[in-house]
C-alpha cells in the first residue's frame, strides 16, 4: 500500500501504482501528482506547481504536458484532480459522510461506501449499439459519478466536491496546412511520452492509416521497437498486405506476426470471471483476444504497448460531418454527399432528407425515447445523420427494462450536446468511447505487466485535431485526407494512399458459430432475468437465430457484456468481502 499524506500528515491519496508511472513533487503547502505515461521531468513539474497560486493556474501545465495521465494538485486545502478528455484517464466521485473522495476506478468507491448497482442504469448497457450521450457515462454504482468531458473535480478544505469546467472543444477553423502541423507536434510528443521507460516499446500494426502512423512516428526513435499483426482470418481482408510493406520500409524493428488459427475467436472463454467490476466491458467478446496479445507482447519484452485507436474518430468523416458541412460550406457538402453516396448506396430521397433535418440534440434524444422497439434503419438505405446513431433496446428486453430506459432517456432530453455541431459531438462520443475501450483493456493487459496506450487519445493530439477546419477533415480526396497530410513524410506515400478498408464481421460470424455451446450455456439461469430485465427464452432463441447482417450481433455482445459482468459480482457487489478497498487505485481525499 502506498500513502501519500497532505502537507498537515492527513492521508491525501493511498493506492498501488506503478512507480514508472508517478511522479510527487512538493513545495511548502503544495503538492503534485502525476500518474500515467508522461514526458515532464521532476524539475519542471516542481517549477510549475511553484508558480501556482489557485487551482486555475493547474490550466497551464495540464494543457502543455505530453501524455496520457491523472493530474493531482493541491493547493492552501484546496485540491483539483482530472483525468483526460478522452477518458483513457478517468476519475470518480462520492461522498463519503460528508466528504467528497475520488479514485480512478468507481467500484473502488463502491466498496467504500457499499453502494449497490443500479439495476436502471444496467439497463442502459442493453441498448445498442450504446447508449447515447451522457447516459453513457452514468456509473452503474449509485452514489458513484464521473466527471463530464472537460471538467476537473475541485474538493474544498471542508471536504465539498463539485465538477469545475476547464476545457471546451476548439473552434475547428484552422486551415489544413497549419493544423497539421500542430497535430504532428502533439503527437510526436505523445508517442515520446510511452517511449521515456527505454527498453523495449510494442506498437500494433494493423495495415490501417491509424496504426501504421504511430509505427513509423515510434521506430526511429525506440531503443527497441516491436510491431505486432493480427493475421485476419477472412481472405479478402488485406491488411497483411499492407502491414508487410510497412514492414519492409521499418528495418530495425522487430516484427511479430500472430496467425489467426493462433489467436482465440470473438467470444471464446466468457464464462470467466472478470476482476473489472466498473461496468460491462464493451470488448467482452475479445477479451481472450486482448489476454493472447498482452502475453505474447509480455514474452517480447515490451512494457508498453500502443495502439492506433482514437484515428478514426478524430480523422475519419462520418456521415455526421456533412450535415455540419452543409452548413458551413455548401457545395464542398454536396460534393462529399455525392461521393459518400456512391460508396455506401444511399437513396437520394432519404439522403436528402437527413441532411434537412435541424432537430435539437434534446429533441433527438426525446425522438429515441420514443422508437427505443422500432426496427433499426436498414443498412446502406440512409445515412445516419442525427446526433448519434440510432439506438434500440433488444427484442429479448423484458418491458419493465425498455420502460425503464425509455424513462431516462427521455429525462435526458434536457441534455446540452458536448459540442453545437454534430461532427464535432459525434467525434468526441468516439473519442470518449475509444478512451474508455483503452482504460478497461488496460486493466486486463496491467495484469501481464503491459500499459495499454492510444496516442491519439491525448488532449494535446484531441485538441489539436479538432482545431482543424470541417472542409478539410471532411475532404473527398481520399480516406482520411487531413491524417494523410500529418503523416505526409513520416510515412511511405504509397502506405498513405491506400484505398481499400478491411471489415471484420467474418471474425464475430466465425466466433459465434464457434463458441455457440459456450453461448447457449450461459443462457441457463441468467442473472438479467433474474433482476427481470430480459427473457431468457428469447434470448436463448436469438443464440441460436441467423443474423444476415451484424447488427443483430451486437445486440448479443451487449447483453452478454451485462450477463457477464453480474455474474462476475458475488452477491451483487463490486469485490469479495475482505477484498483491500485501494487495491489498484488511487483513492484521494480532499480535506488537509
Amino acid at each position: 500500500m502506498q500513502v501519500i499524506s497532505h502537507a498537515s500528515g492527513r492521508p491525501w491519496v493511498v493506492g498501488r501504482w506503478p512507480r514508472d508511472e508517478f511522479s510527487f513533487v512538493a513545495a511548502g503547502q503544495r503538492r503534485l501528482l502525476v500518474f500515467g505515461c508522461f514526458s515532464a521531468s521532476y524539475e519542471m513539474l516542481e517549477s510549475a506547481l511553484k508558480r501556482m497560486d489557485d487551482l486555475s493556474d493547474v490550466d497551464r501545465l495540464a494543457r502543455s504536458l505530453a501524455g496520457s495521465f491523472h493530474l493531482v494538485v493541491a493547493i492552501d486545502g484546496w485540491v483539483r484532480a482530472q483525468g483526460s478528455h478522452s477518458t483513457a484517464c478517468q476519475i470518480f466521485h462520492t461522498r463519503v459522510g460528508s466528504l467528497a473522495v475520488a479514485a480512478n476506478r468507481p467500484d473502488s468507491l463502491a466498496r467504500l461506501t457499499g453502494a449497490g448497482m443500479a439495476e436502471d442504469v444496467l439497463a442502459i448497457h442493453m441498448l445498442a449499439p450504446s447508449a447515447p450521450y451522457p447516459l453513457n457515462e452514468r456509473s452503474v454504482w449509485q452514489g458513484v459519478e464521473a466527471l463530464p468531458l472537460g471538467h476537473y473535480l475541485e474538493l474544498a478544505p471542508g471536504g465539498q466536491g463539485r465538477p469545475v469546467r476547464w476545457w471546451r472543444p476548439p473552434s475547428p477553423d484552422v486551415p489544413l496546412e497549419e493544423g497539421a502541423d500542430r497535430v504532428r507536434e502533439a503527437l510526436e510528443q505523445a508517442v515520446g511520452a510511452r517511449l521515456v521507460r527505454g527498453g523495449t516499446v510494442s506498437a500494433d500494426l494493423s495495415g490501417g492509416l491509424d496504426s501504421t502512423s504511430i509505427c513509423f512516428l515510434a521506430a526511429p526513435r525506440a531503443e527497441s521497437f516491436m510491431t505486432i499483426h493480427r493475421e485476419s482470418g477472412d481472405t479478402g481482408n488485406d491488411d497483411r498486405l499492407w502491414a508487410d510493406r510497412a514492414v519492409a520500409a521499418m528495418p530495425r524493428a522487430e516484427h511479430i506476426v500472430l496467425p489467426a488459427q493462433g489467436v482465440p475467436p470473438m467470444f471464446a472463454g466468457l464464462s470467466g470471471p472478470d476482476s473489472d467490476a466498473e461496468a460491462p466491458f464493451s470488448r467482452l467478446h475479445v477479451r481472450e483476444k486482448i489476454r493472447h496479445t498482452a502475453r505474447v507482447i509480455s514474452d517480447g519484452g515490451s512494457s508498453v504497448h500502443m495502439t492506433g485507436d482514437g484515428g478514426d474518430e478524430l480523422f475519419f468523416a462520418s456521415p455526421a460531418f456533412i450535415h455540419t458541412l452543409a452548413r458551413r460550406r455548401p457545395l464542398k457538402a454536396a460534393r462529399k454527399m455525392r461521393v459518400d453516396r456512391a460508396i455506401f448506396r444511399w437513396k437520394l430521397g432519404a439522403t436528402v432528407r437527413e441532411m434537412l433535418d435541424n432537430r435539437s440534440y434534446g429533441t433527438w434524444l426525446a425522438e429515441c425515447a420514443r422508437s427505443l422497439t422500432d426496427p433499426l434503419p436498414k443498412p446502406f438505405e440512409s445515412p445516419e445523420i442525427g446526433w448519434d446513431a440510432s439506438v434500440r433496446m433488444p427484442t429479448w428486453a423484458a418491458p419493465a427494462a425498455v420502460d425503464a430506459v425509455r424513462r431516462m432517456v427521455a429525462a435526458a432530453s434536457g441534455s446540452e450536446p458536448m459540442s453545437p455541431l454534430r461532427s464535432e459531438h459525434t467525434a468526441l462520443r468516439g473519442v470518449r468511447k475509444g478512451g474508455e475501450v483503452i482504460r478497461r483493456t488496460g486493466r486486463v493487459t496491467s495484469l501481464y505487466g503491459i500499459s495499454w496506450q492510444a496516442p491519439f487519445l491525448d488532449d494535446r493530439v484531441i485538441d489539436a485535431a479538432l482545431s482543424i477546419r470541417i472542409e478539410d477533415r471532411a475532404g473527398s480526396g481520399g480516406y482520411k485526407p487531413a491524417l494523410i497530410r500529418v503523416m505526409r513524410g513520416a510515412v511511405p506515400e504509397e502506405i498513405l494512399h491506400r484505398e481499400t478498408k478491411a471489415e471484420f464481421s467474418q471474425s464475430a460470424y466465425a466466433g459465434l458459430r464457434k463458441n455457440r455451446g459456450e453461448l447457449l450455456d450461459l443462457c441457463d439461469d441468467m442473472r438479467l432475468a433474474e433482476l427481470g430485465l430480459i427473457d431468457a427464452d428469447a434470448f436463448r432463441a436469438a443464440v441460436l437465430g441467423l443474423y444476415p447482417n451484424s447488427q443483430g450481433i451486437l445486440f448479443l455482445l451487449r447483453t452478454l457484456s451485462c450477463e457477464m459482468w453480474l455474474r462476475s459480482l458475488p452477491g451483487g457487489k463490486p469485490s469479495p468481502e475482505g477484498k483491500p478497498i485501494t487495491e489498484g487505485t488511487p483513492i484521494i481525499e480532499g480535506a488537509p
